[in-house]
């Protein structure tokens, strides 16, 4: 197909699969079948799902566009331009398409009287404030039209990757819809749809941008493209694939119920995703050296690839409407551990249980996964260069990230939400001990020496890795006394403030916590024993002053909880209903014990690694004065010496 006529047939081929593959989908699975009570008519029970077919793919548009625009194109020039225009066009359509999708939500769900009267405005405003449902469309809405002016205004690297930024968090309301809050283990659920819409949007939006760009790229630079989208593509497909099972173990738990109406909407889906990624690993890159020709079998296969994209995403669209097999819905919520938690309460921590208890939080899944990955890869593109690398900051790093697992997906999470103490555990582990791991790795050093460097004016992996080092914003929160004072003050702010409660009901607010705790506990790290380049580093004297204090405040902390009369969050740890382990007053005690000191162990062993760093940098010192010696025949020992002798000379001269 030729390359200018796909262009504009592209979004049409796409969006004609995507109508098909959700009305099949819900003439299967019954999604838009009449209800016997409150029927809410047939428009909205057919318009609701390509309503919200349409934010699905208007939101690819938006962020998949912003992303390519960022890691292939180059601000201020005309593809980049073209780039933000379309992440501008699909904000614009996710804006209305949302706004649409709560409205004919709220008709779906209390099917109300239509009417221009003051009454029904009340019902649906009500519905889009106080409800979680209402609410979640109604921020939808807003950050899109956000994300619509920003991406129409903006022409610069910094605002674009902003605007990326607030993108990826309009998806975020998204993930909290469809099927995710009636299924077993609800936060996972949540974080696998998240992720698989965020993977979705990339690979979906940068094959859509790849279609717009064509004309305006020479072949030359059209190649360079096409070889990078290539490979956020295959990371997308990997993100998808895996948080799609992830999904699926949610919704199907047996074989057999594959042959269900909702078992053959997913295996349809499940198959246009294979297909996509066969193509991408089989074809893709074989026929990437004829894409420069207009009329090349490439453009072909990109056609081929939008029919398949659109049928998933109309089977996607379809299944949020479809009702999963009935044994997967979680069960009524009785206990008080099932209403504050959505699971219920977990046995009795045993010894065993500290090596088979898991709660999988896919996100951290993927964060050590691709961190390991890429870590082990830029390794050996060093070596086959001749380079070299010690292993030791290799075995470091792959520890560092396999705690990091181990306490996000392990017991300490899945009792975590249970006993103060877990929980206590897992934060001086994710702000002291992980970061100790990780920092001797210097990763930034070795993206800095691995990853090629761009020299056609676009950013790559190494350009913006090394942008966010020498940012005005990381000279500031690296400076020894801020990144201190984040370290030590944001102990006291978390369990002091309502911040802790955001952590334990919201999933977000967990997430929210486990990558502050761990990036400040990483730069607090980096700041003192770290190897990668900061922009100002204290002399060794006074970062042994700054642990001492962390030392004491973290000491004070501890003292804090452990002689605190009442119940931090009450109302959670006091209502969970648990009947073994300790009381939760005394559990709370022993946390306090843990952060007084288990987590003095990592400061201390910081402060050895500091001292040694001090004798050797002496030593260093000693030895190139030694070397400059033994250059300059101690030339500078002599010409002071000679001064000597003159003064003393001069001296007898006055008879002194």
């Amino acid at each position: 197909m030729n390359a200018r006529a796909l262009r504009a047939a592209g979004p049409l081929i796409l969006m004609a699969a995507a109508v098909i593959a959700v009305i099949v989908g819900l003439a299967v699975g019954g999604g838009a079948a009449p209800r016997f009570t409150a029927d809410p008519g047939a428009f909205v029970r057919w318009g609701l799902p390509v309503a919200k077919l349409v934010v699905n793919l208007s939101a690819a548009a938006m962020l998949g566009a912003l992303v390519l625009a960022l890691f292939g194109l180059r601000a201020q020039e005309k593809e980049f331009d073209v780039a933000l225009d379309m992440a501008s066009i699909g904000a614009a359509v996710l804006t209305l398409a949302s706004g649409t999708v709560g409205f004919l939500t709220f008709l779906s769900s209390f099917n109300p009287q239509l009417s221009l009267g003051a009454e029904f405005g009340a019902q649906l405003g009500r519905f889009l404030v106080d409800t979680e449902l209402g609410s979640a469309w109604l921020l939808t809405t807003v950050l899109a039209a956000i994300v619509t002016v920003l991406a129409f205004a903006i022409r610069s690297w910094t605002p674009t990757l902003l605007t990326a930024i607030l993108a990826a968090v309009t998806l975020v309301p998204m993930a909290t819809q469809g099927h995710s809050g009636d299924l077993a283990d609800h936060n996972a659920t949540v974080t696998a749809l998240l992720l698989h819409l965020v993977g979705a949007a990339v690979w979906l939006g940068g094959l859509l941008l790849l279609v717009m760009v064509r004309p305006a790229l020479p072949a030359d630079r059209l190649h360079a493209l096409l070889l990078r989208y290539s490979s956020l593509a295959l990371a997308a497909f990997i993100v998808v694939a895996v948080s799609g099972y992830a999904r699926t173990l949610a919704s199907i738990g047996q074989w057999d119920q594959l042959l269900t109406p909702y078992g053959a909407i997913l295996a349809a889906k499940i198959v246009a995703l294979v297909a996509m990624g066969v193509l991408g690993a089989l074809y893709r890159r074989r026929l990437l050296a004829k894409a420069s020709d207009g009329r090349s079998a490439f453009w072909g296969l990109v056609a081929v690839e939008l029919v398949f994209m659109g049928i998933a995403s109309g089977a996607a669209a379809a299944l949020a409407r479809t009702a999963p097999p009935e044994g997967e819905l979680a069960a009524p919520q009785t206990t008080p551990a099932e209403i504050l938690t959505d699971a219920p309460l977990p046995p009795e921590l045993t010894i065993a249980r500290w090596f088979t208890a898991w709660d999988i939080d896919l996100l951290w899944v993927f964060v050590a996964g691709f961190g390991i990955f890429f870590y082990v890869a830029g390794v050996m593109r060093l070596r086959r260069r001749g380079d070299s690398w010690p292993i030791h900051r290799t075995i470091l790093w792959v520890l560092g990230l396999l705690l990091l697992v181990w306490v996000t997906c392990g017991p300490l999470t899945a009792y975590g939400d249970y006993l103060f103490s877990m929980h206590m555990l897992g934060h001086m582990l994710l702000s002291m001990a992980i970061p100790l791991l990780l920092v001797p790795g210097a990763p930034v050093t070795l993206a800095a020496r691995a990853i090629r460097k761009r020299d056609d004016g676009t950013r790559g992996g190494r350009e913006w890795i090394l942008w966010a080092v020498h940012s005005p914003f990381a000279r500031v929160i690296t400076h020894p006394l801020v990144a201190a004072g984040i370290f030590i003050g944001s102990l006291w702010l978390f369990y002091y403030s309502d911040l802790f409660r955001w952590s334990l009901y919201d999933h977000l607010g967990h997430e929210w916590m486990i990558v502050h705790f761990l990036l400040s506990g990483y730069l607090f790290v980096m700041i003192l024993v770290g190897i990668d380049p900061v922009p100002y580093r204290l002399p060794y004297a006074g970062r042994l002053v700054i642990l001492i204090v962390t030392m004491a405040m973290h000491a004070f902390f501890g003292i804090s909880i452990m002689s605190h009369s009442g119940l931090m969050a009450a109302e959670w740890f006091g209502s969970l209903g648990r009947t073994w382990g300790a009381s939760p007053l005394d559990d709370q005690y022993t946390g306090g014990g843990i952060a007084w000191s288990i987590g003095e162990i990592p400061t201390l062993i910081t402060a050895v690694i500091v001292a040694i760093q001090w004798s050797r940098s002496d030593e260093r010192t000693q030895r190139r004065a030694d070397r400059h010696a033994d250059r300059t025949g101690d030339a500078e020992l002599e010409e002071y010496n000679a001064r000597l002798a003159k003064i003393a000379e001069r001296d007898r001269a006055r008879g002194l």
